[in-house]
């Protein structure tokens, strides 16, 4: 299973420097909602969570990370 990320520094203006990643689309979802709201003042909906959805991105694998360097 390919781990999911999101990262704050990805959205224009932002400061933020947090990057959350997990397992399952559906753990991430959770930590990145309850970071919008708690941290940045968003209000949780469901036009919220699904532009962070669309805004997922896959881990680079162990293999990846190799090729890389």
């Amino acid at each position: 299973m390919t781990r999911k990320y999101i990262d704050c520094r990805d959205y224009p203006g932002s400061s933020c420097t947090v990057r959350i990643s997990a397992d399952s689309e559906a753990e991430l979802i959770e930590a990145i909602v309850e970071h919008a709201v708690k941290v940045h003042g968003h209000k949780d909906s469901p036009e919220l969570r699904a532009q962070f959805i669309a805004e997922f991105k896959d881990e680079p694998g162990k293999a990846d990370m190799r090729l890389a360097a």
